[in-house]
């Protein structure tokens, strides 16, 4: 059976579609969004046969071949891109400070950022321990800010599944969990 002259393109389309999204699958399911996850895995895994049948239907065919790879190698970047602008989740930065003229934390406050300090010893002295949870789609201002405030700091930057808060309050203590755009909601 002869191919048509269109089969690579739409071999090459299909993963340009389907590889972004099972990037975006995967962070929904590491945010938890079970529920969008499983929608996006619906439409992923249609889009991904049809590229998977298009190729061992003309397995013998290079151009079918070169289009699957070059699909899936386009859809990793477009992917990838997609997913730095979007931004989902929290990061943890830890500043280390080790010049005691230098409070980082004092000036983060003064930003408007929550920081958590803690003094520390490291091998040369006294050091300054400080803790930001942050949306993620602020890292690089605030990493930026950190860098202007305490150029020498050592920095270092996790993931955080879900930002959580508690107050009290005199009836006892209430605990607030963030999901999403639904703002606080209380356990």
């Amino acid at each position: 059976m002869e191919m048509a002259w269109y089969i690579p393109l739409l071999i090459f389309f299909a993963r340009i579609l389907d590889v972004p999204i099972g990037t975006f699958r995967m962070i929904v399911v590491i945010n938890g969004q079970k529920f969008l996850a499983a929608l996006l895995g619906f439409f992923e895994v249609i889009i991904w046969a049809l590229a998977v049948g298009g190729v061992i239907s003309f397995l013998t065919n290079p151009f079918a071949l070169v289009a699957y790879g070059a699909g899936f190698a386009v859809g990793t970047l477009i992917g990838m891109t997609i997913e730095s602008r979007i931004a989902l989740g929290y990061r943890v930065l830890r500043v280390i400070n080790s010049r005691p003229e230098i409070d980082v934390s004092s000036v983060m406050r003064g930003a408007g950022y929550k920081v958590t300090r803690i003094e520390g010893s490291g091998m040369k002295g006294p050091v300054e321990v400080a803790f930001l949870a942050i949306p993620r789609r602020k890292l690089q201002p605030t990493l930026e800010m950190v860098r202007g405030v305490a150029p020498e700091a050592f920095v270092s930057v996790e993931r955080a599944d879900r930002a959580a808060a508690a107050a009290e309050t005199p009836a006892g203590r209430i605990a607030f969990t963030s999901f999403g755009r639904f703002g606080g909601v209380r356990k």
